[in-house]
């Protein structure tokens, strides 16, 4: 099954089941520092982290391959009122993706890893700006069944990717296997 199909399939039965999506635990706490701006939420699914930051004032551009979840977060950013565009993209094939340098405040990406995504990430934030990330991670006590291990993070590996940025928040959470890091853009 193609990626795409994947994902329509998974979203259509979270939103059949009223699964409301929720924002992302960590990122809710680090709300202080979220303070306005335009945010872009990569591989968002059905857009609990983009509704979470629309209502703290974000202009939102949400991007995944499911048309099911864009099409989700459109109606929800109708209903809500929020200043949120979203918009189907496959991020494999982020060398058409037309985003621009230091244009961001904030970029989002959780449970989606593609190390490709780095550089991209790192030139679209503006100075001062701030990147949110958590995945997985080969963690030694969790072993995170059913997510091939080339979508799991190394030990350290966004401490060591994001060693220039300002570390704001970082946890390696080896029971859980998941790697979260909040830095900012020097």
């Amino acid at each position: 099954m193609n990626p795409k199909t994947k994902w329509n399939s998974k979203h259509k039965e979270r939103i059949n089941n009223a699964e409301e999506p929720a924002p992302n635990e960590r990122l809710m706490k680090l709300s202080s520092y979220l303070n306005g701006g335009l945010a872009l939420d990569l591989a968002c699914g059905l857009g609990g982290n983009s509704v979470f930051l629309a209502r703290l004032n974000y202009e939102v551009e949400a991007i995944d391959i499911s048309e099911v979840a864009i099409q989700y977060i459109a109606e929800q950013a109708a209903i809500h009122k929020l200043e949120m565009d979203a918009h189907m993209y496959d991020l494999t094939e982020m060398n058409h993706l037309k985003l621009h340098h230091s244009s961001y405040n904030l970029v989002v990406i959780t449970y989606y890893l593609d190390r490709s995504l780095f550089p991209l990430v790192k030139s679209i934030i503006k100075e001062n700006g701030y990147f949110f990330m958590e995945t997985f991670y080969l963690s030694p006590y969790n072993k995170n069944e059913g997510v091939s291990n080339q979508y799991k993070l190394y030990s350290n590996e966004l401490l060591t990717e994001f060693a220039d940025w300002k570390i704001l928040y970082y946890e390696e959470n080896e029971q859980d296997g998941r790697q979260t890091i909040f830095c900012e853009k020097k």
